[in-house]
């Protein structure tokens, strides 16, 4: 697991989702549902899968083993966001890029990591621990830096004169703006779900997902998630095809799309392409960083929105939109900016309220086997719908097992009486051999030393006889 290196991939998608807007300013002479239909056909189709095709190998094939309501549930949240995506180039128009982002971002990021567990019907995980509270802590948050950003824009809004405006954003309106950001803030958090929703559990209790199936099919785990990727992707895109087609009825605007012919229509194709590959590799860089997080991928979207925040509010100021505002505008978006960076950093660190790697290891290393059966299965046998044992069985076999020792010690003592038995009768023979040796020995020993003896006394007669004979010469 590489967590800095998949952050930094969620940074790199902040940033394609803040400036993928900028192309739009060279687009010259059609009307806007017409250059973000190409826009949305390169960025939501096109892209999307050709790089699906290029990194996982027969990729119809992965997405026809998913279950068809799966599909159509990550096309649905698709669509969801495709309804508040259609918002964002209005948003934009509004309040400028800067400003628009700031605000869209955050609400998508708050309501991202709220509308999940919702959904499911897991609400009570958003409190479930410290780790949950300390990101939902970061959600409200991060509404606080909404809130300083919001008064920036309306303070900005007061203060400038309206030529000023204008030549910043063309078509400024706060409130029309905010109305905007919040449909298109919130209903885009659909994108998250969508692209966290290509899972699902079989009917033999095994889970899967269409990034499994992509692994399984040989795409590197890098590439994993492009599958779900493309199907949600497409949900949007249908929305938005059908409006911009409305739009064009609407304004009588088809006629943009008769001018393709002309070289300097390929200027505007480009351009709306552009904007639209850019946008993609957001969700594309998104989904390649959460290879590398582990278990706190979750927290991708946040980062992602969180970066975009970011990088869109300095685009805002290197493009002049906020120039000629008061201390008092600045300090409240450099406020808002600072809150809503301090509420990615919360995000992270939530982490930091789960158990540590280290102490799941301690305890592995500590369970016994009893434990690690009740975690598998449950601690109430009632809760045990997936893996359960036979119990009966494994009884005989441990009856079985406990027979077979009990016979393996029993014939072991036997095996050992028999060998002290053997032990003992050895010990005897040595005993009764070494015996009559020692008095054969000590027989032999009194001979010697009743010779010695009698040798002894004759030569001490011969000395006595010896020294009386030399005492009478001497006499």
């Amino acid at each position: 697991m590489n967590t800095a290196l998949g952050t930094a991939l969620w940074a790199l998608g902040g940033l394609a989702g803040a400036v993928f807007a900028l192309p739009f300013r060279k687009v010259k002479g059609w009307k806007y549902e017409s250059y973000w239909l190409v826009y949305a056909l390169f960025g939501l189709v096109l892209f999307p899968w050709a790089l699906a095709f290029a990194t996982v190998p027969d990729l119809f094939g992965v997405l026809s083993k998913a279950p068809a309501k799966i599909l159509a549930m990550c096309a649905a949240f698709g669509a969801l966001w495709g309804i508040g995506g259609l918002s964002w180039g209005l948003m934009i128009r509004y309040l400028g890029v800067g400003l628009g982002l700031a605000i869209g971002c955050g609400l998508c990021s708050a309501t991202g990591t709220l509308i999940p567990p919702i959904v499911k019907g897991q609400a009570a995980s958003l409190v479930a621990d410290q780790a949950a509270i300390t990101t939902l802590v970061g959600v409200f948050v991060s509404l606080l830096g909404i809130v300083f950003v919001g008064l920036a824009g309306k303070t900005k809004e007061d203060e400038l004169p309206e030529e000023a405006k204008k030549a910043s954003v063309a078509e400024f309106n706060f409130k029309k703006g905010i109305i905007v950001a919040l449909v298109a803030g919130i209903a885009s958090a659909g994108m998250n779900f969508g692209l966290q929703g290509g899972e699902w559990t079989g009917a033999d209790g095994v889970k899967a997902s269409l990034a499994g199936l992509a692994v399984e099919a040989g795409a590197s785990p890098l590439w994993a998630g492009m599958p779900v990727l493309v199907v949600v992707l497409f949900g949007g895109f249908i929305v938005n095809l059908l409006w911009c087609l409305q739009q064009n009825a609407k304004n009588k605007s088809f006629g943009d799309y008769a001018t393709l012919a002309k070289p300097a229509t390929m200027g505007v194709v480009f351009w709306s392409g552009l904007a639209g590959v850019i946008w993609a590799c957001q969700f594309a860089c998104q989904k390649m960083g959460e290879s590398f997080a582990g278990d706190i991928a979750y927290i991708s979207f946040a980062i992602v929105m969180g970066s975009s925040v970011l990088f869109s509010s300095l685009v805002g100021i290197f493009l002049g939109e906020w120039k000629g505002t008061s201390g008092k505008t600045k300090g409240y978006l450099a406020a808002g900016l600072a809150i809503l960076a301090s509420s990615i950093g919360i995000a992270v660190l939530a982490k930091a309220g789960e158990k540590p790697q280290t102490d799941i290891v301690a305890e592995a290393k500590t369970a016994t086997v009893g434990d690690v059966l009740d975690a598998a299965q449950g601690a109430d046998p009632a809760d045990r719908p997936i893996f359960k044992l036979d119990t009966e069985a494994l009884e005989a076999k441990a009856e079985k097992a406990k027979k077979a020792v009990a016979d393996s010690m029993k014939s072991l003592g036997e095996k050992a009486s028999e060998t002290k038995k053997s032990m003992g009768e050895g010990w005897k023979n040595f005993e009764e051999k070494a015996g009559e040796k020692a008095k054969a020995a000590k027989e032999s020993i009194s001979k010697d030393f009743e010779a010695l003896k009698e040798g002894a006394s004759e030569a001490m007669e011969k000395i006595g006889e010896s020294f009386k004979k030399e005492t009478s010469v001497a006499e």
